[in-house]
């Protein structure tokens, strides 16, 4: 059975302890704009009425954003 993206994206929450202002705020780091009623969507069963697909696009910003938030941004590169 694999995993959807809704799953990996709520195994990564709470891996990291993340609530929704947390995450709204790793968001921002990549300039991607989220409200609360979305993740709300998104962390619902999936027989719920308002459930949401976690898309690829939006968990693909999520993880550049999480690894920013973690490490910090990449450092520019010197021309030689």
């Amino acid at each position: 059975m694999a995993l959807s993206n809704n799953d990996i994206f709520k195994k990564l929450r709470v891996a990291h302890k993340l609530r929704d202002d947390d995450i709204i705020e790793i968001f921002k780091l990549v300039d991607f704009k989220v409200s609360k009623s979305e993740l709300g969507a998104i962390f619902r069963k999936e027989g719920h009425p308002k459930y949401q697909e976690c898309g690829d696009q939006f968990l693909r910003n999520f993880l550049n954003a999480l690894i920013i938030h973690l490490r910090g941004p990449m450092p520019k590169k010197k021309n030689k």
